[in-house]
């Protein structure tokens, strides 16, 4: 399946569980105003863009290739919080950027047949650090997360929509799926890895800062990369450097709180 139809179906789908789950609970409003479901409908088209994008990344490369590149995230996310919230560039924020960076260097360095992917992936990082930033400032306002994912979702699913006659001409006419066994992890996908995970992540962005969550998020690419060791026998085509690479980007969580404790006066 392509990239665009699968995330196709991914918000679609992850549009209406969200709607669904709020009508349920009774006490949230789905129309919150006209100005915020602007924002929010803005928001998820960033969304949609970063999923094409890291999809793509996979289909270009390979699943540890696209999970490295998106371990940048907190290089991006040290100047897009700042940015975006108006406060000062924390040097140490950038000096662990910088050391994600030397490792996205050698993995680029080892995996020179793959370099229009993880360029895809990094691109995939960037949105991501600009949506999370984004969707902090808005949740922090006193927004539903719930909500805020229906919306999100929607607009999603109207980018990647667009987006598969350009990519996929084949596939733009039904947006059909071959394997019927493909709607149980497409459902997994939109309910439990994005309805779920989405509006858990939106929670846990009233409490600490962007560029923290992006730190812990870059864990995602080791246990990816276990996961497509085993899955996908990936490991046999990946060289040490690749390895090494990755190793900097882990080190770089492990500093975080220590310099965040030494130089900023605590964890966010």
């Amino acid at each position: 399946m392509s990239a665009p139809v699968l995330v196709t179906w991914r918000c679609l789908l992850s549009f209406l569980g969200a709607f669904a789950w709020v009508a349920l609970m009774r006490d949230r409003r789905i129309l919150i105003g006209r100005r915020q479901i602007a924002n929010l409908l803005g928001v998820g088209a960033i969304i949609g863009l970063h999923w094409l994008c890291l999809f793509g990344a996979v289909k270009l490369a390979n699943v540890s290739i696209a999970l490295a590149g998106l371990a940048t995230l907190s290089l991006f996310t040290a100047f897009t919080e700042p940015l975006l919230m108006r406060r000062r560039i924390r040097p140490f924020e950038v000096f662990l950027g910088l050391v994600v960076l030397l490792g996205i260097g050698l993995i680029a360095g080892a995996e020179t047949d793959h370099l229009l992917g993880l360029g895809v992936a990094l691109l995939s990082a960037l949105l991501a650090a600009v949506f999370l930033v984004l969707n902090r400032i808005i949740v922090v306002s006193g927004s539903d997360p719930m909500v805020m994912v229906g919306w999100e979702m929607l607009a999603a699913a109207a980018v990647c929509f667009l987006a598969v006659p350009v990519f996929d001409p084949g596939g733009f006419p039904a947006l059909g799926i071959g394997d019927p066994m493909d709607w149980l992890w497409i459902l997994i996908l939109a309910f439990v890895c994005t309805v779920f995970a989405q509006a858990l992540t939106i929670r846990l962005l009233k409490r600490i800062s962007a560029y923290r969550l992006n730190l812990v998020a870059n864990f995602e690419p080791v246990y990816g990369i276990i996961a497509a060791a085993i899955i996908f026998r990936e490991h046999a085509n990946l060289t040490p450097t690749f390895y090494l690479g990755t190793m900097a980007i882990v080190l770089a969580n492990f500093l975080h709180p220590w310099l965040q404790r030494k130089y900023a006066g605590g964890i966010e």
